[in-house]
């Protein structure tokens, strides 16, 4: 029976009909940015990673492909870094189900978005006290980020809001309908759907500064979280540069990756950087300098470390 399977082996790699490495890229929703750089990656993969097929899935955001990569399917996945850490230490939403990752690379940083429009009158954080507040779509890293945002604002997330959890595109909606004041949201620069929100008509747009909040947070949680600025050109109608907190965006596998096609997916993403930055613009912002171990909670993968370290990276 040995036998017969290794001339089939044989067999089907002389008539070339070996199946295709399949791999699924866990993204965001449509509005985020996630899901456009995830299929911009799926293409890439696919055609310059010979044996790969790759196809990026919609998904509720980072909790949700953190779930995914700890159920054992071929996947890799965007995610904010709060959220892979709580996900492999087994905490927040992952106690009990602790998740085995390795960092493949640092993207770029997420920015939090605290976005109302100027007809709700909300100018600061302890404004946003008995108002109607998305806080993110179920299974996000949003979420994760806006209750840890709020708390270090002081206020309290279930008494001093009357909150939704919806996603980016929802909470674009919804403020349009006026079903809500505000929302939170984690994304790159710039995100679809804000975009659409600062460009529609009988509306100007409001980004509520946070970045005091900071340090409460860091001191809290570790060190994830830094001060940050989303330029007043990002988005049309803003009065002036949003003064922030980002967080580091990481793109993750399971730890069980073999370490031949970790650095292949590596090896693409820098070889065909050009291609990627087509699909979205914060593919620009990734770089070698940037692949260090303290920008990211996740050990690297061995095969990463082996791609970053033939282009002269040494990993700490």
């Amino acid at each position: 029976m040995k036998l017969i399977k290794t001339l089939a082996l044989f067999f089907a790699l002389a008539c070339g009909t070996v199946q295709a490495q399949n791999l699924s890229i866990a993204t965001g929703g449509t509005g985020g940015v996630y899901y456009p750089m995830g299929g911009g990656l799926a293409a890439v993969l696919s055609k310059q990673v010979a044996g790969m097929s790759a196809t990026a899935e919609v998904t509720g955001g980072s909790v949700d492909n953190l779930n995914l990569i700890g159920s054992g399917k071929p996947y890799i996945a965007f995610s904010m870094s709060d959220a892979a850490k709580d996900a492999l230490v087994g905490e927040g939403k992952f106690v009990g189900k602790k998740v085995g990752l390795s960092t493949l690379l640092v993207l770029y940083p997420n920015r939090m978005h605290v976005v109302t429009v100027e007809s709700t009158n909300i100018k600061t954080m302890a404004d946003l006290k008995g108002k109607r507040v998305s806080t993110g779509s179920p299974g996000s890293a949003t979420e994760v980020m806006a209750f840890r945002l709020i708390e270090a604002a002081g206020l309290n997330k279930d008494k001093d809001l009357k909150r939704e959890r919806l996603s980016v595109a929802e909470s674009v909606n919804a403020i349009k309908d006026r079903k809500i004041d505000a929302f939170f949201w984690v994304g790159g620069l710039p995100t679809a759907a804000v975009t659409d929100l600062a460009n529609s008509p009988g509306m100007k747009i409001v980004m509520i500064d946070h970045a005091t909040e900071v340090a409460a947070m860091n001191k809290k949680y570790g060190d994830l979280y830094f001060k940050d600025v989303i330029p007043m050109a990002t988005y049309s109608g803003m009065a002036k540069d949003n003064q922030m907190a980002s967080v580091s965006n990481i793109l993750i596998s399971s730890s069980k990756m073999s370490d031949d096609e970790a650095y292949k997916i590596v090896k693409a993403m820098f070889d065909h950087k050009a291609e990627l930055v087509r699909t979205h613009q914060e593919y620009a912002t990734l770089a070698l300098k940037d692949q260090k171990q303290a920008a990211t909670p996740i050990p690297f993968h061995p095969g990463a470390i082996k791609y970053l370290t033939e282009q002269g990276i040494k990993i700490d």
